[in-house]
């Protein structure tokens, strides 16, 4: 269908006695398509006088294809000689100007199909100018170190494209915002002080090229003034001193600019790896609810500067800047995205639709909201490209005259009242969307009574880290009245204030963290929550407050989603590493993130001791899978790949159970093969034996050393063979004649809890079932149940630290269960790890009735939640005086008793009757001193 046929939306006559001289060219066209033409020409002095300079190649247009036509223009400006460019591309920019304004107005392309056109002839146009602007540098010599290849990509110089011409978003009359750096490490630092000057003179003469205005018109009005520092600094910059300036200096207003940032033009890739520089920059790794104030705080400077306050009345309303514009849909697109992008890489999208589409998806803005914004956004685009179309200016006010009203409900089709209404409507309901996100209307809170001495340690919170800046400073004012109501509900409001001061006392900084309270009032029930209920856990999360992202997240309340899971996701964050120790840092942020949301899911009642245990042990799995290639792949750069078929990891105890707390350490042994390889082949060999020792203690080091984002975990390797006096990594064969010659029972009782966790696939599988060998394997009843009972009593002697609540520890306790479970296990050669299991198994293997099994199981259940629930509140010893009212309330809730007193009689009875079943089953009798 050819161009012509599809203008089946024409502008309404404007003057069309002053309209009709312009078409005097195109009496031969049908009626209708004079009409269209007539209209555009009355309503636009701009497009009239391009229709009267083009006539002859818009005539051969309305018979061919747009987008055909479009693709002529971009191919002639290829083919352009450097020295016809400056007449050329502005011969091409009225030829595109003059298509796109009649496809826009006639209904023939969209609005991002016209945004999309007029921003692919921008970045050609960029292009050209910049390599024949180096081009012609480096013929006077004045690009040393530049080969004649290397003007194939303008010898490293580059555009990077901002605001709308990055996101494909220009307008009909727009300016483009450039940023111009070179890449230099193209050139020996010696080298390019001297260099430096030819590409700002290029990008100078580039910038005049594009931009001035001559005879012919101009191409684009450049600013170059996006750059850093504009005012001190040369128009083309090195990529590492813009880098640095965004490191030291870079504000919320530049990282917000670069959202949007596009290579465009010259070296392409030396922008995008510039752009992987900047990443951090503009990315933040945990979520940046600050950004929302300084955004706000951008819109009203705006509005200050421009005197753009007060009601929107239509007359001059600047339909960009002004409430309800185009400015303020993209503010808070930009603004959700800058947020929560550092951690959710699809919301890294340039297009402020696109963008919109992202943040629904992810959860961050409701789909009607987005809906609305987007068909609003729209709407205002369109306006906009008619308001600039009437005379190629570079303006967003809407007319101040009836005239000028008419002259645009004549462009867009429309009668002025239903144009004025869709305006007033649009604008009044940005306004209201937008200022709900920035500035919404909280009911102010009164601060409730408080006594002296709560007053005293309120007014101490100014001299603490968070609160030392006046930025802090105003954002808690605006908090603390909630806090302190939230508090006053409280049981014990003293004591809960003193954990909350505890909690301001450890912040190292508060902006961030008073923000994320601010704009998301919910999270403060639940630091309070916390501070009542967990100091402990309260002053971990002062220490590591990037765990609220997680909370506010949308799927922190949902269902577990299972260790598969977990994997995958944990997989794609390290992709976010740049090397090692980034690596590790990203699994440790991640490790407290999860555990944070099981404390959370434990606390509020949503899982219980069982699901925690469980949960806990997944966490630490997708850690040990993560972890365990990248410490072969950073050993092996060292010492060459693993010799043979490489390791594997066990783990033992409670992770080979499945069943860890909130302060677990990780059992774990590793077992190699190294077949017939005595070395490993790289750049400094090892022996097999020290290999595996060295990879072994570098595994331990990646989990247990602190780092910026803290420790994963301590590792405990006791439960190798030979324990401490055995080597650190045990190799298969030795394993397997320890284990069938020389192991202890209580070494064959700790196979019953180990399952393997990473590795060699193959090796994985034979060491399972090699264990499982060994447990089916013949045993002496009599001998396992008499060590058993002599470790019984050497665990009996030796003195409990763990306070009066200790539940590990002492005869009907969870070691006695466990043991005693463990010996079960052995004697059923059942091969499962879990407690729940190992009884059914010995059970049915006749090992104990099931009266018995029943109360070892209600015993252990009852005091592995009590356990975990006391892990949760504190990671050492529990004395039940010293926790708050929501921690006494957790223990009471776990255990089902009224008060603490009946809690302990509970414990003490179940103890008693678990006790008498481990007697049973170890029969009682003579352990060896």
């Amino acid at each position: 269908m050819t161009f012509a046929a599809r203008l089946t939306r024409s502008p309404r006559p404007f003057e069309p006695e002053r309209a009709a001289e312009g078409v005097a060219p195109f009496a031969d066209l049908a009626p209708e398509l004079r009409t269209l033409l007539t209209g555009a020409a009355g309503c636009s002095p701009f497009l009239k006088s391009l229709m009267e300079r083009e006539a002859d190649w818009l005539h051969d247009v309305l018979t061919g294809d747009p987008e055909a036509s479009f693709d002529g223009v971009m191919a002639d400006v290829v083919a352009l000689e450097d020295t016809a460019l400056a007449p050329g591309l502005r011969l091409a920019k009225g030829r595109v100007a003059l298509l796109s304004g009649l496809a826009d107005l006639g209904g023939v392309w969209t609005l991002e199909q016209v945004t999309g056109a007029l921003t692919r002839f921008a970045d050609l146009a960029v292009d050209r100018a910049m390599k024949a602007s180096v081009r012609a540098q480096w013929a006077r010599g004045r690009l040393p170190g530049v080969d004649e290849a290397d003007l194939a990509d303008a010898g490293g110089l580059f555009a990077l494209a901002m605001g709308k011409m990055g996101a494909f978003e220009l307008n009909y009359s727009s300016d483009i915002d450039l940023i111009c750096l070179i890449d230099e490490s193209r050139f020996d630092p010696e080298d390019f002080p001297m260099v430096r000057p030819g590409f700002v003179r290029a990008t100078k003469a580039m910038a005049g090229l594009l931009s001035n205005n001559t005879a012919d018109g101009y191409v684009f009005r450049t600013d170059l003034r996006l750059r850093p520092d504009p005012a001190v600094t040369p128009v083309a910059l090195s990529m590492e001193a813009a880098e640095r300036y965004y490191e030291s200096l870079g504000r919320t207003w530049e990282r917000a600019a670069h959202v949007k940032a596009r290579p465009c033009a010259g070296d392409i890739a030396a922008g995008d790896k510039y752009l992987g520089h900047l990443r951090p920059f503009v990315w933040r790794r945990h979520l940046d609810f600050a950004a929302i104030q300084d955004a706000h705080d951008m819109r009203l400077r705006i509005r200050e500067h421009r005197g753009l306050h007060g009601p929107v009345v239509l007359e001059g309303h600047d339909l960009k800047l002004g409430r309800g514009g185009i400015r303020e849909i993209e503010f808070f697109t930009q603004t959700r995205q800058i947020i929560a992008g550092g951690r959710d890489p699809s919301l890294r999208v340039r297009g402020t639709v696109e963008g919109l589409e992202k943040l629904v998806a992810a959860g961050w803005v409701e789909s009607d909201v987005a809906g609305q914004l987007t068909v609003d956004y729209r709407a205002h685009r369109e306006v906009e490209h008619r308001i600039q179309m009437v005379a190629d200016a570079q303006t967003h006010d809407l007319p101040q005259t009836d005239r000028g009203f008419a002259r645009l409900a004549a462009m867009m089709d429309r009668d002025v009242a239903d144009l004025r209404a869709g305006l007033s409507g649009r604008l009044i309901r940005v306004a209201r969307l937008t200022e709900d996100f920035f500035a919404p209307a909280n009911p102010a809170i009164p601060a409730p009574d408080l006594t002296p001495e709560q007053e005293d340690v309120v007014r101490g919170w100014r001299g603490y880290p968070a609160l030392r800046s006046a930025r802090a400073q105003e954002i808690f004012s605006r908090i603390c009245p909630a806090l302190l109501s939230r508090l006053a509900e409280s049981r014990a409001p003293d004591r809960a204030l003193t954990h909350l001061d505890g909690f301001l006392r450890g912040l190292p900084a508060g902006v961030q963290v008073f923000s994320l309270f601010e704009a998301n009032p919910q999270l403060i029930d639940l630091v309070i929550d916390i501070v009542d209920t967990a100091p402990e856990l309260a002053a971990y999360l002062a220490r590591n407050a990037g765990v609220f992202d997680a909370v506010i997240a949308g799927s922190f309340f949902s269902d577990w989603p299972g260790p598969e899971w977990l994997e995958t996701d944990l997989t794609q964050r390290l992709e976010d590493g740049d090397d090692y120790e980034a690596r590790l840092d990203l699994l440790r942020a991640w490790a407290k993130e999860w555990k944070f949301r099981i404390g959370v899911h434990h606390l509020r009642g949503l899982i219980d001791g069982a699901e925690s245990g469980a949960q806990y042990a997944d966490v630490a799995e997708a850690v040990l899978t993560a972890v365990w290639p990248l410490v072969v792949d950073e050993f092996a750069r060292k010492h060459g790949p693993p010799p043979g078929r490489g390791a594997m990891v066990m783990g033992m105890g409670s992770l080979g159970a499945r069943r860890l707390n909130a302060a677990s350490d990780l059992d774990l042994i590793v077992i190699y093969d190294p077949g017939e390889d005595e070395t490993s082949n790289g750049p400094r060999p090892l022996a097999a034996r020290p290999y595996f020792a060295r990879l072994t203690q570098a595994l331990v080091t990646a989990l247990s050393v602190p780092m910026a984002e803290g420790q994963l975990y301590e590792v405990d390797m006791r439960l190798r063979p030979s324990g401490r006096q055995g080597p650190v990594a045990t190799s298969l064969a030795s394993y397997r004649n320890y284990q069938q010659t020389e192991a202890w029972t209580w070494e064959h009782l700790a196979l019953t809890r180990s399952r393997p966790m990473v590795g060699a696939p193959d090796l994985c599988a034979e060491v399972e079932a090699f264990r499982r060998s060994v447990l089916a394997g013949p045993r002496d009843a009599a001998a396992v149940r008499k060590d058993t009972a002599t470790m019984r009593a050497r665990l009996a002697a030796a003195k409990s630290s763990g306070g009066p609540l200790d539940l590990r520890r002492g005869a009907g306790y969870l070691q006695d269960i466990e043991l005693a479970v463990s010996a079960l296990a052995l004697l059923s050669g059942t091969d499962v790890q879990a407690i729940g299991a190992q009884l059914d198994a010995a059970v049915k293997a006749g090992k104990i009735e099931a009266a018995a099994a029943d109360v070892l199981r209600g015993a252990d259940t009852l005091m592995w939640s009590l356990h975990s629930a006391c892990r949760l509140l504190s990671p050492g010893p529990l004395d039940p005086n010293d926790l708050g009212a929501g921690g006494v309330q957790l223990l009471l809730r776990v255990s089902g008793a009224g008060d603490l007193e009946e809690m302990q009689r509970i414990l003490a009875k179940n103890a008693e009757h678990a006790a008498q079943c481990v007697a049973d089953v170890l029969g009682k009798g003579e352990p060896e001193d």
